[in-house]
């Protein structure tokens, strides 16, 4: 594969109207009055996060014959993507299994981590790829991939079919996250010693010497740096150099989380923050994500910024329904939440020859959202969590009936999206069982919020 293929783990879904931002309403009938509000919902938030720790299971434990050490496969089967685990959908099973109180589970994937950066074949300065393989597939054009995350040679096997070579600052700062979480949590300092590792790697290779100052993009496939730099990678940078710097005191890592806080400070509109630099030094203004709106309340808790999760909510929302046009949901099924861009809404892009819904929801945006509505005083927020979580219950029980992983069949996990959604970056999500939605949403329930102590 090219090494120029982009880097981020969500440049990996590209695989091939107007809509006005809609509000959100729980597709759930409203509880009686004469019962409960908690009696209602507990037991249903109870079901979904076991249901989802199974499904992290599952994921995590589908190529047994492929031993360990191993990581999580994404997505199910049915996305194409066979075994393949992008590090930031591992770093976020990790948070979620101590969220729910698996430490086993949390354990054998921070140990996957550890092994992929110990035993890159090519490198040995501390990065993890995007992507690895963690069982065995046939590949398109035939190719076997015989083996699971250890190669016979002792190396990681790195997902070199897809091109998923590269090494972006925020696919190293969430299992950077992770890992400080499961020292905190076990007192192994072998995942103290990776989080160091990683953090070495970005002040190394992405230190943006440019006017917006921060951490750039990371490196391709064939090692280039890259001049872009994103808001979200950057307030990941400020969660990650934080939480070491409590572990890790005499790191210095505190002056590197203030770097990367600088940068995100510049990004903000007044209402919303930027999407991040093309350049390293002029702001990009042209599509706006959700992710740096709720990541930076979640890691900041900055009361000036609290405005973009009230923007998130109105800008972003959407519901979709099957009368729609390109809908995908089953007739009497009607979702709300969150997209992952105002470009999605005005979307008409296809994916394999699929139309986008410009209605679709992100359920991994929903839940992230959820997390941080949930940890705001106010009526509207605590509203707009409850109906979101709602939401999100709905399509752990009612989407992706029937996929796989491993050829064997998965239940318990969130979908990506409610129909197939474009993100305005040139990716898109669908149908299909997601370990990073499931970890989101996870965390949501349980009020976790892995980006501070």
């Amino acid at each position: 594969m090219s090494s120029s293929l982009p880097l981020s783990r969500r440049h990996a879904l590209a695989l091939g109207g107007l809509a006005a931002a809609g509000t959100l309403v729980p597709a759930l009938p409203a509880v009686a009055a004469s019962q409960s509000p908690r009696a209602a919902v507990q037991p249903q938030a109870r079901e979904g996060v076991l249901a989802a720790r199974g499904f992290l299971r599952r994921m995590t434990d589908a190529y047994p014959q492929a031993g360990n050490p191993t990581l999580p496969q994404s997505y199910a089967d049915e996305l194409g993507l066979f075994s393949t685990a992008f590090v930031y959908d591992a770093a976020l099973a990790v948070c979620a299994a101590l969220a729910v109180g698996d430490f086993r589970l949390a354990r054998t994937i921070g140990d996957g981590l550890v092994f992929a950066q110990a035993n890159d074949p090519t490198h040995a300065d501390g990065r993890l790829r995007q992507g690895y393989n963690v069982g065995p597939y046939t590949f398109y054009d035939g190719t076997p991939n015989l083996h699971g995350l250890r190669l016979p040679d002792g190396t990681a096997n790195i997902g070199w079919q897809f091109g998923f070579l590269g090494t972006a600052v925020g696919d190293m700062a969430w299992p950077g996250i992770a890992l400080v979480r499961l020292y905190a949590t076990t007192g192994d300092a072998r995942y103290r010693d990776a989080a160091r590792r990683i953090a070495t790697w970005i002040v190394e290779n992405a230190t943006n010497e440019r006017a917006l100052g921060g951490f750039t993009f990371g490196v391709n496939g064939g090692n280039e740096r890259q001049t872009n730099a994103s808001t979200e990678h950057n307030i990941d940078c400020v969660a990650f150099f934080t939480l070491l710097q409590r572990i890790d005191k005499q790191g210095g890592w505190a002056s590197q989380a203030e770097r990367a806080r600088a940068f995100v400070d510049r990004m903000w509109s007044g209402e919303y923050f930027y999407t991040g630099t093309n350049d390293g030094a002029t702001v990009n203004t042209a599509v706006l994500p959700l992710d740096p709106q709720t990541w930076s309340w979640l890691t900041l808790l900055e009361p000036r910024y609290v405005d973009a999760l009230g923007w998130a909510t109105d800008a972003l929302g959407t519901t979709d329904s099957p009368e729609q046009e390109h809908s995908q949901l089953p007739d009497g099924l009607s979702l709300s939440g969150v997209t992952f861009s105002d470009a999605s809404l005005r979307s008409t892009a296809s994916y394999n020859g699929i139309q986008v819904n410009p209605h679709g929801v992100w359920f991994e945006g929903s839940a992230q959202l959820a997390l941080a509505t949930r940890t705001r005083a106010g009526k509207r927020h605590r509203q707009t969590s409850r109906t979101l979580l709602d939401n999100l219950r709905v399509a752990q029980t009612s989407l992706g009936l029937g996929q796989h992983v491993g050829g064997q069949p998965v239940s318990g996990g969130v979908v990506a999206a409610s129909s197939v959604i474009d993100s305005g970056f040139g990716f898109g999500y669908f149908g299909v069982q997601h370990v990073g939605a499931t970890a989101w949403y996870a965390m949501a329930e349980q009020g976790y919020t892995p980006m501070r102590f």
